[in-house]
């Protein structure tokens, strides 16, 4: 069972983080986040200047959050949208000589959990082409970074988004969050010892009768077919399969091995 992240439940502390989103210039990529954002359980989605909201393909791109973009906030200026945070975090590749500390996002998430269990928190995400300025990174007490090759950091705004959601997911709900699934599982009871060992003695009556293995010289065939058998942790249905497939094997060396009565 999942338990509660700290004092609050794990849904009310996602709950209290806020997604802004700094003067985006592509409304498709403000549609992406608020669907990045809703996989993972967030909802709350606050936009700085964007150049184009609301916008037919932002609603497109959402694919289906549309009502965390109908709840967008929209603000004209980035004090505007931390106002009544509690701590703020700026999400950026780049390291800065005067800018906060940094953290990886993983490590950042726990932290961001525990100051939203105290009161609002913003992740800030810069424009798609600049990212955020050192004005803007210095407006919040902390950084995160996302740990990506050295050599190419770039990422999708959306992508962001989605990644450092993930990340409080995981977070939220102690690296368990609960999981649907309307799929049958395609699955039956362990087989028995009982089962097993019948398996094992109708395999190698099969194997004797069709000439595969000689009774006499069994060398080490049938323990080595025992540690195969036991890797795969056959299921009750697997050892019916199986059986099923002996018996028809026998019935052909049977088939075979008996006189011609035409003769």
């Amino acid at each position: 069972m999942n338990r509660p992240a700290r004092s609050h439940s794990s849904g009310s502390l996602l709950d209290r983080v806020r997604i802004v989103l700094s003067h985006p210039s592509h409304p498709g990529n403000i549609g992406a986040a608020a669907r990045a954002m809703k996989t993972m359980g967030l909802s709350r989605l606050t936009l700085v200047n964007p150049r184009r909201f609301p916008d037919d393909e932002a609603v497109a791109r959402a694919a289906g959050a549309g009502d965390i973009l109908a709840q967008a906030q929209v603000c004209t200026n980035l004090d505007a949208a931390l106002a009544d945070c509690m701590f703020a975090y700026a999400v950026s590749a780049r390291h800065r000589n005067l800018g906060p500390p940094a953290l990886q996002a993983r490590q950042a998430a726990a932290e961001v959990l525990a100051k939203a269990s105290t009161g609002e928190v913003a992740l800030l995400f810069g424009n798609e082409t600049a990212g955020l300025s050192n004005a803007e990174v210095q407006r919040c007490r902390c950084a995160i970074f996302i740990p990506a090759n050295p050599e190419y950091t770039s990422l999708n705004l959306a992508s962001a988004v989605q990644l450092l959601a993930y990340e409080l997911r995981l977070a939220a709900f102690d690296s368990q969050p609960p999981v649907v699934t309307r799929a049958v599982p395609f699955a039956s009871p362990a087989a028995s010892h009982q089962d097993i060992e019948r398996f094992h003695a109708h395999l190698e009556r099969v194997m004797v009768s069709s000439g595969f293995l000689d009774p006499q010289q069994p060398k080490r065939l049938l323990p080595k077919l025992r540690r195969l058998f036991a890797r795969a942790e056959l299921e009750r249905d697997e050892i019916n399969i199986l059986r099923g497939l002996l018996d028809a094997v026998e019935k052909q060396v049977a088939g075979a091995a008996a006189p011609d009565s035409t003769l």
